[in-house]
């Protein structure tokens, strides 16, 4: 399992990551779960100079170890999480290296950077796993998510989780 003394650094892709990110894409844990890479890879270097999507490399001790996205659903026009709380960010990871995954990465990547987001301000994070992605929702749910419903769209079935900025309050002063 991961230590509890790791912290990871989220950094902003650019053009010298995308062959790295790439070979991520066509590892078999990774593509189970997104669309064609050629297409993905070319979303993804639209967002280096996106508004609404912010996609960041994950480095632990300097070695990058997964893509992380974030985003605003209200910046997208017809986005269909834009029903959130006004301030809701999303957020999509995938750990890159498969020797990486099932020791507790995920789920303390997503709790340090959720932790960031609710320090700038936004009100509520949400992710939105396959919802025949077991590993992801039960390390989403390490983090502090819990499912608030199924959404069918343009991103296919999920499980939307959310967790909010008020919760993670209560939970620190207990």
């Amino acid at each position: 399992m991961v230590k509890q003394d790791h912290s990871y650094d989220f950094r902003p892709v650019t053009e010298k990551d995308l062959p790295t990110i790439a070979g991520w894409l066509a590892e078999p844990h990774v593509a189970e779960w997104w669309d064609d890479p050629r297409k993905e890879l070319a979303e993804i270097r639209a967002h280096i100079s996106s508004v609404s999507v912010e996609p960041l490399i994950v480095e632990l001790d300097g070695r990058p170890i997964a893509y992380l996205q974030s985003y605003d659903p209200h910046l997208e026009d017809d986005h269909p999480y834009a029903d959130q709380p006004f301030g809701t960010l999303g957020i999509d990871l995938s750990i890159g290296p498969a020797e990486l995954l099932g020791i507790g990465h995920g789920s303390a990547i997503v709790r340090q950077f959720v932790e960031e987001l609710f320090e700038e301000g936004a009100p509520r994070v949400i992710i939105d796993p396959h919802p025949d992605n077991g590993r992801a929702i039960r390390a989403y749910e390490k983090a502090g998510f819990r499912p608030i419903g199924r959404r069918r769209s343009e991103y296919g079935d999920v499980v939307l989780m959310a967790v909010d900025a008020a919760e993670a309050d209560t939970e620190e002063g207990d």
